[in-house]
Order: structure tokens, then sequence, then C-alpha cells
């Protein structure tokens, strides 16, 4: 059984854990994000592995890609992910990773991109159920009116993000 390596991470908007397997980075949270600690049980449950404290070499590239983030130096993250989902939640995280930087979508519109118009809920709760933060950008999903809703780490964090990629850009 492989272990699974967590750390915690400092950021500007707060602190943030960070799990590790030899495959990449498999959780990337804010640690006072809603149900903070049932992203842990599920992550143990999916990999059928403990978490144990500790350092990993995925973690060293993941700080310096974060630092980088957010001092605008780096709109593409290189650091490996291994992702834990059902094949829809998969497909929907696939998405986020394609929006641009600096741009959002809608949730109905990531819907229509699966193929799926109606699937506008079941979007949102695999956007909500995401567990690699800021790397899977579900920050750049936004309500069709265009407010910013439904991020766990915080609506506050969301604005902060989005307005670091706009600035990144500009």
């Amino acid at each position: 059984m492989e272990i699974i390596y967590r750390k915690i991470i400092q950021t500007p908007l707060g602190e943030m854990a960070a799990c590790a397997i030899n495959q990449g980075i498999c959780l990337l949270e804010f640690t006072d994000r809603k149900n903070f600690d049932n992203q842990f049980i599920s992550l143990s449950k999916a990999l059928k592995s403990d978490i144990k404290d500790g350092e990993h070499s995925h973690f060293i590239q993941l700080e310096k890609e974060l630092k980088e983030y957010f001092e605008g130096k780096r709109t593409k993250f290189d650091v490996p992910l291994y992702i834990t989902g059902t094949q829809f939640q998969e497909k929907v995280w696939q998405l986020l990773r394609e929006i641009p930087m600096g741009e959002t979508r809608t949730y109905k519109q990531q819907s229509e991109f699966l193929g799926n118009p109606k699937a506008i809920r079941a979007v949102g709760t695999a956007n909500g159920i995401n567990k690699i933060a800021i790397l899977i950008p579900c920050h750049r999903v936004i309500g069709s009116n265009g407010e910013l809703v439904g991020y766990a780490g915080g609506i506050w964090r969301k604005q902060k993000l989005l307005e670091l990629e706009k600035a990144i850009l500009f």
C-alpha cells in the first residue's frame, strides 16, 4: 500500500494542505474550506492508503510553482497531478483545466461543453468536490448571471484568484 504524504503550505491567501503520491499531487486545499476533513477521508478511501505528514519530491515543485503563480510569474502548472473521481467528475475537471487563465465560464457553459446542457447541477457538484484547488481551476467557473458563486475555499478567495490571474495577463 502506497502512503499518501501530506504537507501544509503557506500561501498569500491562507494555509493549504497538499497531498502527494509518486504519480503526482492528489490534493491541494485551503485548510479552512468547507468539509475539509472529508477531502482526506475521500482521498484515503479512493487510494486505499493512509495519509501521513511528511515530505515528497512533488511538494518542492508544487511550492515553487505556487510561489511563482502568486508572484504573477506563472500562467500554467507543470507539477504532475493524480486525480481520483468518477469518469464524469474527471471529464468536468479536465474541462476546468482547459479554461484559459484570466477567463471564466459559467456552469451552464461547462455542461454544454460536456454535451449535456441539463447537467448544470452535476457540473457544480463535481466542481465542489474537486480536490486540487488552483491547479484544477474551479475558481474560474461563475454563475450564469456573472456572479461569483460556489467556491469551497470562500468567495473572497475566488475573487482574489480571478483578480490575480487577470493581473498576470494584462
